[in-house]
């Protein structure tokens, strides 16, 4: 199959095998002949959200002092080699989830700055969270108008303790009041989803299970003599890159990969074959999979929990943790507990700045992948054991096509609007709003004028 039939290759230009679609990276045989300025500036923008479940330690999170000479506090300093390509956030909240328990609440609006409904049965109801707005005026850009990803099954039943149906804290997008999208936890589904158009009916399962890219190794010798070396390169680098994926996709559906690893047996029935056992690895996989869609442009907007409301996920595979990360949250000041929580801290940080380093190692002309993103880390609390809603804890990574001044500490007044920023985010992304939920404006300082 011939791909290439004029001089320019579109960036919607897919590499095709049997039952298989891969995107292509941003390639210099992609460059209109007006130069790479021009093409720099139609480079497609992104946003992401990863959402950290339990809140924060202020005291390890925020740093000293504003403006660009700030000094990472412990828990940021994953971030060190990605100072000038973050902005830290101070003294934001949302405001509408000051009331009612110490978590739905806040998980529920942590993207949507809405009141949500306090009901244990099924008339849910909250708002259209702000990657969905972006995803409603962008949806015709991309074949998946959003990617909505997690770890945690849906929690199911009634939370009788604060009176809430534990739906809303298995959810951060909403695509209305009533509707919150089902996330998806297996990352093989979601590696088919992004790249498999078509499995073939007629196709065994060996041929269903082998390699995507032994399906597209035709396309790819046919494109590589059509381009330049730098595209060579660029094009054996991605086919590397997607050749180790589909490897540890396959080693994770092995369910007997990793049981050298395991501290206590599991049984059968509990530990499923389709999804990593290792909570690293799965996490890092779902990392992997939006770096993957934002390089290809198969979805430029993508939400990513790591774990739901009350996640009492264990973190003993960390050194000094021996407990769950709810029951940590709640340290109370205890310095055995607050040690481990702020470990727990620091490693999710460490997940956020391995998205945002694969990003920036994706070349898309003279700038990369992270340079035309915004990657938000978010928790919907502050110091878990108080529910702090106060001074949350609020990242933003990427340049979003120029518009975010990066390399900054900003310090609000206290309690500045958290929907603020979400306008200032959706105006970068290309689809402005004059408000969302509760806002008051943009966000002072974080963009480009």
């Amino acid at each position: 199959m011939n791909l290439i039939r004029s001089r320019a290759i579109s960036r919607r230009t897919l590499l095709r095998g049997v039952g298989a679609a891969v995107g292509l990276p941003w390639l210099e045989a992609m460059t209109p002949v007006l130069g790479r300025a021009a093409a720099s500036q139609k480079n497609p923008v992104r946003m992401a959200a990863l959402y950290m479940p339990n809140g924060a330690y202020p005291l390890s999170w925020t740093p000293e002092c504003a403006g660009r000479e700030f000094e990472l506090p412990p828990s940021l300093e994953p971030l060190a080699d990605l100072r000038k390509e973050i902005v830290v956030l101070s003294n934001m909240w949302n405001e509408q989830s000051k009331d009612g328990d110490g978590h739905y609440v806040k998980e529920a609006a942590i993207l949507t700055c809405a009141r949500i409904k306090k009901t244990q049965g099924a008339d849910i109801r909250n708002g259209v969270s702000v990657d969905q707005v972006a995803a409603q005026r962008a949806r015709r850009s991309t074949p998946l108008p959003s990617l909505e990803l997690g770890i945690t099954p849906v929690a199911v039943g009634n939370d009788a303790v604060v009176g809430y149906t534990r739906v809303y804290g298995s959810h951060i997008s909403w695509s209305g009041p009533s509707t919150p999208l089902a996330r998806e936890l297996n990352p093989r589904a979601v590696y088919e989803r992004l790249f498999r158009a078509a499995k073939g009916s007629g196709a065994d399962q060996a041929k269903l299970d082998s390699f995507l890219l032994d399906r597209v190794l035709g396309d790819a010798k046919q494109l590589r003599g059509r381009v330049g070396k730098e595209d060579q390169a660029r094009l054996d680098e991605y086919l590397a890159v997607m050749r180790s994926l589909e490897e540890r996709l396959q080693r994770a559906d092995d369910p007997g990969r990793d049981s050298w690893e395991l501290r206590a047996p599991i049984e059968p029935e509990d530990s499923p074959t389709d999804r990593p056992s290792s909570h690293v690895d799965h996490v890092r996989l779902m990392l992997d999979m939006v770096a993957v869609a934002f390089q290809t442009d198969t979805t430029r907007i993508s939400t990513f929990m790591f774990g739901n409301a009350v996640s009492n996920v264990s973190f003993r595979f960390l050194d000094d943790v021996s407990a769950g990360h709810h029951d940590v949250s709640h340290h109370n000041n205890e310095q055995g507990k607050l040690s481990e929580y702020k470990i727990i801290n620091r490693w999710h940080v460490e997940q956020y700045a391995y998205l945002l380093r694969r990003l920036a190692a994706m070349r898309e002309g003279e700038s990369t992948v992270l340079d035309n993103s915004m990657i938000l880390f978010a928790s919907a609390l502050s110091d878990g054991s108080k529910h702090d809603p106060h001074k949350l804890p609020i990242l933003l990574g990427g340049r979003g096509g120029g518009r975010v001044d990066t390399g900054q500490h900003l310090v609000y007044t206290h309690d500045a609007p958290l929907s603020n920023l979400y306008v200032s985010m959706l105006d970068a992304f290309g689809t402005p709003v004059e408000r969302f939920a509760d806002s008051t404006g943009p966000l002072r300082g974080l963009l480009h004028t």
